[in-house]
């Protein structure tokens, strides 16, 4: 390898790790970010599975406005709307 790949490839293995870094504690009341596989592990523990959809862009505004007024996280609200539908469903069929 040449002198300039060699510097090339220390510099991107340097950006790398700075990428890969937890950022500093200069952010007033920061929690350290979990990593992902401990948030997986969590969120199966809790029983909570990953459903990705595809949702218009006012109806998520609207969910996450409503969510945010009584105060609950946009996954709590979708769950338990979801579940008073399907709920509402079952019991009208």
């Amino acid at each position: 390898m040449k002198k300039t790949d060699l510097e090339k490839n220390k510099a991107l293995k340097l950006m790398g790790k700075l990428n890969a870094a937890i950022p500093p504690d200069r952010y007033a009341g920061a929690v350290p970010a979990r990593d992902r596989r401990e948030q997986r592990r969590l969120d199966q523990a809790a029983g909570l599975v990953s459903f990705p959809m595809k949702l218009r862009q006012p109806l998520i505004t609207a969910l996450q406005a409503r969510a945010q007024a009584e105060g609950v996280s946009t996954n709590e609200l979708v769950n338990t709307l979801l579940a008073n539908a399907l709920k509402d469903s079952v019991l009208s069929d």
